[in-house]
């Protein structure tokens, strides 16, 4: 249940429910998905277990809101890189790297609701992928309306580029930026050469 499925709870129902996703997602990220205290998830936010239990059923229901809600946060972002950024591209680039940010630090969430029982991907895996792809699809599509961005780019060639990144970014280096500098090839290729034609190294 994501942002709008708790429009018919009362306020203070609300409030546990989002500060047992904060806790959530704190204890997630500390001891993984798998060995966090759903008692201690409960005490950090300040309510009792059967509360958190009326909330989310499951280990794996909490997981999965806890995954939904910061994707639907990170999708949500949008608006807030087209309106502070000078230029499409410069929103495409700013979202980009909220993107890569979001792969590593959410890393062990996204793995632990990558396959369902059956070994596919589970159902909230797919609906946060589609939520994630029609975000960046809206973004490319302005950086590409103002000629500033390659027009045989897609969304899915950015979305499996910046996973990429977000893997090589995580490999051992002598370069404390390495992640940026790897950005910054990526959206230096992007661009168009100023006459909204891709660069020169495309064939």
């Amino acid at each position: 249940m994501g942002a709008t499925g708790t429009a018919g709870m009362r306020a203070d129902a609300r409030r546990n429910r989002q500060r047992l996703l904060a806790a959530a997602l704190a204890a997630f990220t500390e001891h993984g998905a798998d060995d966090a205290s759903l008692d201690e998830i409960a005490r950090r936010a300040g309510v009792g277990i059967g509360t958190l239990y009326r909330h989310f059923p499951t280990r794996q229901a909490l997981l999965e809101a806890v995954y939904r809600d910061q994707v639907e946060e990170l999708c949500a972002s949008t608006r807030a890189c087209s309106a502070s950024a000078a230029t499409p591209a410069d929103a495409l680039a700013e979202w980009l790297r909220a993107l890569m940010a979001f792969a590593s630090t959410k890393r062990n969430l996204t793995s632990s609701l990558m396959s369902g029982p059956d070994g596919k991907r589970s159902e909230v895996a797919m609906s946060c992928s589609a939520m994630v792809r029609e975000a960046v699809a809206g973004l490319l599509t302005e950086a590409q309306r103002s000629g500033e961005i390659r027009p045989d780019v897609d969304a899915t060639d950015l979305l499996r580029l910046s996973h990429a990144l977000s893997l090589a970014g995580d490999l051992p280096s002598t370069r404390a930026d390495q992640q940026e500098r790897l950005m910054r090839v990526l959206l230096d290729g992007l661009r168009t050469t100023g006459d909204g034609q891709p660069g020169r190294d495309t064939p």
